[in-house]
This record gives C-alpha cells, sequence and structure tokens, in this order.
C-alpha cells in the first residue's frame, strides 16, 4: 500500500468549497475511485490561524497509482482547473509506503 500525501493552503474563504472537493467523498475521491487500486482519501485540517490541509490518497501499489495517471490524465487536469481558486499553494509532499 502506497499514499499520496499533498499539502495546500487554502484561501479562508475557499474552506467550504474546497473540504467537499477534497474530502473523502468529495469529486477528487470520485474520480480516483474509477481507477483500479484506489483504497480511499483522507483530508486533514492542520490546526492554526491559517488553514493549510493534507490530502493522503491511498492506493494499493505504485503501478495503480501511475496507471491511474495515465488513465484519468484529461479529467484530472479538468477538476485541477475548477478547483485551483481555492489555494494559494499547493506542495506534492510525495509517494510514501504505509507501514503495517
Amino acid at each position: 500500500m502506497i499514499a499520496s500525501i499533498w499539502r495546500f493552503h487554502v484561501h479562508p474563504e475557499s474552506t467550504g468549497p474546497f473540504e467537499r472537493a477534497y474530502g473523502p467523498n468529495g469529486e477528487w475521491a470520485q474520480l480516483f475511485a474509477r481507477a483500479a487500486g484506489y483504497a480511499g482519501t483522507e483530508l486533514l485540517r492542520l490546526d492554526g490561524a491559517e488553514p493549510v490541509y493534507l490530502t493522503i490518497d491511498r492506493w494499493h501499489s505504485v503501478a495503480d497509482h501511475q496507471q491511474a495517471e495515465f488513465e484519468l490524465d484529461a479529467e484530472y487536469a479538468a477538476l485541477d482547473l475548477l478547483c485551483e481558486d481555492y489555494t494559494s499553494e499547493e506542495t506534492c509532499l510525495g509517494i510514501h509506503t504505509v507501514i503495517g
């Protein structure tokens, strides 16, 4: 099992729409669920004044994640464009192996 982790700095007025889009039942999770090997999404909000979030998307393998990127490329780009106004910064923190 692997996890793709992203950090987002969200505009304060966009926290509601961001949480709906990036949450475990949001548009991103619905898109990923169309691909083989997707195992779920978690959304975490870091404590602090500025709204900063982490998303953790789990996949059964690196190969599943890579295949999903290939298969969902056009839909991913379109959804990314729709959601870009929610954030001031987004950073990929990498692909991590899930232990246990």
